[in-house]
């Protein structure tokens, strides 16, 4: 391996290139996947840093250039304090400054209480509800469901300000893989004025978390019911040709790219960086994942495009648009 190669590989900056250095700021919820977002970054080349205080960022970017580090990831959430009230600026000023991603890891309550039950480990806040959230002195403890429910809603109300200022991921249903998958091609995207994501869905499982429109095509002919098609998806060919055969599918493919192509540069102009639009059906495989491909592949010559289906299997689930 070369120097410039190994120095690559640990996210430096290769001697004899000026690259503007990559930030990834990562937030969310605590047991939403932070950690494994983290590690997934630093396996790609990313430096990282976790539980960083708003207030020494630019401390940290100052370090990081003249280090000669080209990627950097940090991870900002609650445990920050009253610090977190500063990100908002930060990131417009760092938007300015270098190219920035920010990345926001959302979940159910539901599944973050199962979450805690099953590691057995103490919410960060839990120390702020008082003794009842609080184990033996020295031995923290999980705490009692109402008073872990209490912490989780706390933690939602101090990043309400930052969970809007950027992409929103839902990691309610996702396997560690699919995340780290999710989060790997989220950061190889092209620099873009607007990045869309297109997630299918299955309504039995219920309605994405993270999306900024829905729309339900479960009154759409479903290739379920033919039992040669029943087994495959909606990114197989005889599943595609049945749907395209089909003029109501046709009709709300066209009304969804006509709304999202009329709305979009005004989106734009509102400085939105993503929109997330979730297309479900009953059982998430047929209908839903081919109207998120068919209207990736339309967006991804003039926009960033992720497609991602979050009911099929993680290791088939991430091919680019259009393949």
């Amino acid at each position: 391996m070369t120097e410039d190669a190994a120095q690559e590989q640990e996210g430096l900056e290769p001697q004899g290139e000026a690259r503007a250095l990559r930030v990834v700021l990562l937030s969310g919820v605590s047991g939403s996947g932070k950690s494994i977002a983290l590690n997934s970054l630093e396996d790609a080349g990313y430096y990282c840093v976790d539980n960083l205080p708003s207030q020494l960022l630019d401390d940290l970017l100052r370090v990081a250039r003249q280090a000669g580090y080209r990627r950097l990831a940090v991870a900002m959430d609650a445990r920050g304090g009253e610090g977190l009230t500063l990100l908002p600026a930060l990131v417009r000023q760092l938007r300015r400054q270098c190219e920035l991603q920010f990345i926001y890891l959302d979940c159910s309550t539901e599944t973050l209480l199962q979450r805690f039950s099953e590691t057995r480990r103490a919410h960060p806040l839990t120390a702020r509800l008082g003794d009842k959230a609080r184990g033996a002195p020295g031995r923290p403890a999980a705490a009692s469901a109402p008073a872990l429910i209490e912490a989780i809603e706390l933690e939602r109300e101090l990043l309400a300000p930052v969970a809007g200022l950027g992409l929103h991921i839902d990691t309610s249903g996702l396997r560690p893989a699919q995340l780290r998958a999710w989060v790997r091609q989220a950061v190889q995207l092209r620099a873009s004025r607007i990045t869309l994501l297109f997630e299918s869905f299955a309504f039995k499982h219920g309605v994405a978390l993270d999306a900024d429109f829905v729309f339900d095509v479960r009154m759409l002919p479903n290739p379920h019911y033919d039992p040669m098609l029943r087994p495959l998806s909606g990114r197989d060919a005889p599943v595609a040709d049945f749907l395209r055969a089909q003029p109501a599918v046709m009709r709300m493919l066209g009304d969804i790219r006509d709304f999202l192509s009329t709305w979009l540069p005004a989106m734009a102009e509102d400085q939105r960086s993503y929109v997330v639009v979730a297309i479900g059906c009953t059982g998430g495989q047929h209908r839903s994942v081919f109207l998120a491909e068919e209207l990736g592949s339309h967006f991804s010559t003039q926009h960033s495009v992720l497609v991602r289906h979050r009911e099929l299997d993680a290791t088939g689930a991430q091919r680019p648009p259009g393949a």
